[in-house]
């Protein structure tokens, strides 16, 4: 029998470990083109300091940055991801990388019918 070796993750061909490694320019080049337009641009004030919090080893992180990316140094991390009303806690993984932090948290309730005939209302979770 052949034993299936546990899968790790990669992306784009990186190990996390080596995407840690990484500078910001290296892996912009890697990331999907409107990624790697922001990146190059550079973050914004409050994206700078959510990063220096980030390397600094805060815990209890929240942001009301939904235009940041997803970074590989974010990976394992818990952040509060502000929906409009309130702070989403969200665990980040590695499938996250390079999407943006209002991807993960939305913002509408999707509205669920109920109820039959002329009595239908609207329920909203």
């Amino acid at each position: 029998m052949k034993m299936e070796s546990e899968k790790t993750f990669k992306y784009k061909g990186k190990t996390l470990d080596e995407l840690k490694a990484m500078s910001h320019e290296d892996i912009a080049a890697i990331f999907p083109s409107d990624v790697r337009r922001k990146m190059t641009r550079g973050f914004t004030t409050q994206e700078q300091i959510f990063l220096k919090n980030i390397e600094a080893g805060v815990k209890n992180l929240k942001t009301h940055c939904r235009d940041m990316i997803v970074l590989p140094n974010m990976v394992g991390l818990k952040i509060g991801i502000y929906s409009g009303k309130e702070f989403v806690v969200v665990s980040i993984v590695e499938a996250m990388i390079a999407m943006r932090f209002g991807e993960l948290v939305p913002t509408r309730k999707i509205a669920t019918h109920t109820g039959g005939g002329a009595k239908k209302t609207v329920v909203r979770k």
